[in-house]
Order: structure tokens, then C-alpha cells, then sequence
């Protein structure tokens, strides 16, 4: 459920801000909002420096593609570990639909520049949590490899050449950072939709996933069967691929003048969300399929097939018939850029390199050293295993946060008794300090 990660990012937000108030000494108490030079004048950022301590000589970026994390909960939890942190705003924040991908890059580059010139500081490195996780991959792959990394006849959108020359980072860390939006709107595309023009006719009720005829449990975790999850699965992939087609006809329409519209047009995708079929069937993409790193709440770490401790949502049921959570209000370009990829199959045939929006190619051309997390309470676990698993970096490692949301606080609801994952903000930001200081 995409729109679910902006509603989460937002709490753990909100939560931060207040507890910024009872902080302790050691944390950020009085951030500095920045204009940054040469970055679009919609670009935000807030500068987080420790308020006590030795002068930091690391800082870390943290962005998104379209949330608010001028208040980030990193900004709050690194600096009171003594590393200062940049908590940016890309141009398109809040709206989805003004998305240009590709271009965020050049906020990033205003970050990365900013950071350098600050005294003491020597390393900068990148954090990508969330819609973050594919931002900061893609920057850290255009800047090590050139513009080329993003241009080509396979590539649905090409990124401009203003990309060229975009300053090295010196590490990478991704906190439950998701594949890439258009993977995850491939998964949350519902496949009964038959028809884009008029999405009532023809609609196939036996890919309908809320369908109790297909496995659909209005009160807990459905279960698919096999031959159906392989149906609706290459049914998600055919229906992206024609909206793709699409899209790509109305800009050929406007490109060639016989468009209503000079420079973009609406694009409108019905049932577009709220169909992804591991949160109604959490046996889908459960665990982890080599025994990885899991930080467990008090501390310890073990080695072992890692499960997700997720619960279903049937309730996803009531958003994918609504016009607020289960229709997509974006433009070709915005839809293209960073809502698209091309598959034969939602789960296991992607071509992940079709989008510039993908951690997974992002990270087979990058080399600094990467931390990857994953969130235990969360369903990304496979994904960010199998980002790991495909990353070029010589010096990467992987590990679970036990019990964690995608907010990369507490999962209460995971929990079977109170306080249960109590402390999984606070081993996050503790093993990512130990990450960073051992390197950097």
C-alpha cells in the first residue's frame, strides 16, 4: 500500500518533533533552516548539528522523493550520537504528481555540496529510508558512473545531461528503503481492471483479490493458491506494461501536436493501490531466503532465516474501491518517472533497470561501503535481502531490526506481549552509529 508510507513517514515525524523537545544534551535543539545554493527554490532543508560532544566530522543527507523529512527521526537519533544531519525537502514535495525523478538528483548535489563546505566535516554520506531508499541509490550511482548510467534506448525516461559531474558520496545507508515506486505500484496495481478507458467493464472477478472465491479473509490473513497468485501476479505485469504503452502513446500524442495538451496530460489509474497481495497474505515474500543478520530488542544479534512479524490487512479491501487511497492522480511524465517499470511478472520477472527509480540496479553500480536495514515489521524484508544480495559494493552488510515499522519505530500491533520491540529505534540508530563509526 503506497500512500501507507507517507501516513507512517508523517507519525514518525510528528513523534520526533516532540520528543525534540524533552531531548537530551546531546541532541539537536535548535536546527538551521538552509536556502541551498543552486538547488531548485522550492528545496528545503533544515541543518541538525549536536548541541554537545566532539565537532562532528561525518554528516548525512536524508530525503525522499516527495515526503517532509525536514524533521526526520534521524535528525532527532543521529545527532545525539554526534553526527550532524541534513533533513531535505525535494522540489516535489507533497505532490506526487509534480514528480520529475530524475531531477531530484540535483537537490541531493545542493545537500552534498552544502555538507562539504561545512567545518570539520569529511565524510558525507547518504541515508534512504522509504521512497528515499531509490533516491539516494540512483544519486550514488549517476555520481559514480556518469550520466550514462541513466540514458539509454532500455530506460523509460532519460535522465538530462545537467545530471553530469554529480559530487561523490563517501558511503550509503538505506533503512527499509523499498525496490522502487514503480515496483511497488506494480505489486498495488489491482489486475481485474480490464479496461483503463471504462474500469467497470469487463472487470475480471477471478483476479479480484478481495474476491473470497480467490482466498480473499475479510477478518485476517487471506490465502492465495498458487496457481492464482501466478495469475494475478503476470496480470499486474500485462496491466503496467499496457498502462506504459500508454502513457508513452499520449506523449508520442503531444510530441506530435494532436494532443488537447502542449506539455503533459493527466493520467488517471483506477484501482491502482491498495492491491498489493503480501499484505493481505503475509506468506507472500515472508522471510529472508538465506539465514541473514537480525538485531534482536535487547541488543544481540543472530543469524537465522528472518520471518516478518507483519499482520494482514484485509481492511485494503474498503481503500482499493475509493477514489482517495485507490486511484493514482498523477501526469504521463510523473507516471513514467517514477510510477513505471516494465515486468512479465510483479514478483520474481522485473526488469529493474527499465526505471531509474530501482535500488536494485541502483546498487549493482555502486561501490562505497552500503548498510542496508531492514524493518522486521514490515514486508520489505526479501526485498532489501535480495538488494543485498545483487549489490556491487565490496564492503556491504545486511540486518533485520526485530519487531521494527517502516516508521523505523515500535510495531505494537506485531507485538504478543507489551513492549515486546520496545527498543527498535534505539538499535537502529545504534547500529547504524557503529556502522559509520567503524568506517568513517
Amino acid at each position: 500500500m503506497r500512500r501507507l508510507f507517507p501516513k507512517l513517514i508523517a507519525a514518525a515525524v510528528t513523534a520526533a518533533a516532540m520528543l525534540m523537545l524533552s531531548a537530551p544534551a546531546g541532541a539537536q535543539s535548535n536546527p538551521r533552516y538552509i536556502q541551498l545554493a543552486g538547488a531548485s527554490g522550492t528545496t528545503k532543508a533544515a541543518l541538525y548539528t549536536p548541541d554537545s560532544g566532539m565537532p562532528p566530522h561525518v554528516a548525512v543527507i536524508v530525503i525522499h522523493r516527495t515526503a517532509n523529512y525536514l524533521s526526520h527521526i534521524a535528525t532527532r537519533e543521529l545527532p545525539k550520537r554526534g553526527i550532524m544531519v541534513l533533513g531535505m525537502n525535494p522540489r516535489s514535495d507533497n505532490n506526487e504528481s509534480q514528480v520529475s525523478f530524475e531531477t531530484n538528483a540535483l537537490d541531493i548535489k545542493a545537500g552534498v555540496q552544502f555538507l562539504r563546505s561545512q567545518p570539520g566535516i569529511t565524510k558525507v554520506l547518504l541515508l534512504g529510508h522509504s521512497g528515499g531508499g531509490p533516491a539516494s541509490t540512483f544519486y550514488a550511482a549517476v555520481a559514480e558512473n556518469g550520466v550514462g548510467y541513466c540514458q539509454g534506448a532500455n530506460k523509460l525516461v532519460q535522465c538530462p545531461n545537467t545530471l553530469a559531474g554529480l559530487p561523490k558520496i563517501d558511503g550509503l545507508i538505506t533503512a527499509d528503503g523499498h525496490p522502487g515506486v514503480g515496483i511497488n505500484e506494480l505489486r498495488s496495481l489491482n489486475p481485474a481492471v480490464q479496461d483503463e478507458a471504462n474500469p467497470a467493464h469487463g472487470y475480471e472477478r477471478r483476479l479480484d483479490p478481495f474476491n473470497p472465491a480467490n482466498g480473499y479473509n475479510p477478518k485476517g490473513p487471506s490465502s492465495y493458491s498458487a496457481q492464482f497468485k501466478t495469475e494475478y501476479f503476470a496480470g499486474q505485469a500485462r496491466r503496467m506494461n499496457a498502462l506504459i504503452d500508454l502513457a508513452q502513446a499520449r506523449q508520442a500524442a503531444i510530441a506530435a501536436g494532436t494532443s488537447l495538451y502542449t506539455d503533459d496530460e493527466p493520467f488517471i489509474v483506477v484501482k491502482g493501490d491498495d492491491a498489493r497481495l503480501l499484505q493481505l497474505d503475509p506468506s507472500i515474500h515472508h522471510s529472508t531466503l538465506q539465514p541473514q543478520k537480525l538485531l534482536k530488542n535487547d541488543g544481540s544479534i543472530v543469524t537465522q532465516i528472518v520471518q516478518s512479524v507483519r499482520p494482514a490487512q484485509p481492511e485494503l479491501k474498503a481503500g482499493n474501491a475509493t477514489l482517495s487511497a485507490g486511484t493514482l492522480f498523477l501526469t504521463t511524465k510523473s507516471f513514467l518517472s517514477a510510477n513505471a517499470v516494465r515486468a512479465r511478472d510483479a514478483m520474481d520477472d522485473i526488469d529493474f533497470c527499465s526505471t531509474n527509480n530501482s535500488s536494485n540496479c541502483a546498487l549493482q553500480n555502486v561501490t562505497v561501503p552500503l548498510m542496508i536495514f531492514a524493518m522486521g515489521g514490515h514486508y520489505f524484508i526479501r526485498d532489501n535481502e535480495q538488494i543485498f544480495q545483487n549489490a556491487r559494493s565490496p564492503d556491504k552488510d545486511f540486518i533485520v531490526i526485530e519487531g521494527a515499522t517502516h516508521g523505523l519505530g515500535e510495531c505494537t500491533a506485531c507485538e504478543t506481549v507489551p513492549g515486546q520491540y520496545a527498543n527498535a529505534t534505539k538499535n537502529l540508530f545504534d547500529q547504524m552509529t557503529k556502522w559509520i563509526n567503524a568506517r568513517f
